[in-house]
C-alpha cells in the first residue's frame, strides 16, 4: 500500500478556463478573486478526494493552478487519478 510517512508534494491542475479568465484581468480585485478561487478549488479537491484531516495543504500557487500539500505516497497516487489533476510530484530535497 505504501508508506504512511508524509512528504511534501506539488500538485498541478489541468487547464481551467475560469482560472485563465481571472488571470487575464490585471486589476487588484481580480488578483484577490484568483486567490479565493484557487484556494477554494484546491481545498474542495483535497477534502473530497482524501478526506478532511488526512493531509496538510501548505499553499496554493497563484501563478500556476497548483498547490503544495503534505501527504503520503498512497494519497499522492490517489490524487494522480483524479480528473483535472495534471501532475503530482514529490518535492525533491538535495543534500
Amino acid at each position: 500500500m505504501g508508506s504512511t510517512e508524509r512528504g511534501l508534494y506539488f500538485v498541478f491542475m489541468n487547464y481551467d478556463p475560469e482560472f485563465e479568465r481571472l488571470q487575464a484581468d490585471r486589476t487588484k480585485r481580480a488578483a484577490f478573486e484568483v486567490d479565493i478561487y484557487l484556494s477554494r478549488k484546491h481545498d474542495e479537491l483535497l477534502a473530497n478526494t482524501l478526506g478532511i484531516g488526512t493531509y496538510k495543504k501548505a499553499l496554493s500557487l497563484k501563478i500556476v493552478d497548483g498547490f503544495a500539500v503534505q501527504i503520503t505516497e498512497h494519497q499522492a497516487n490517489v490524487l494522480r487519478s483524479v480528473n483535472g489533476v495534471r501532475v503530482v510530484e514529490k518535492n525533491q530535497v538535495f543534500n
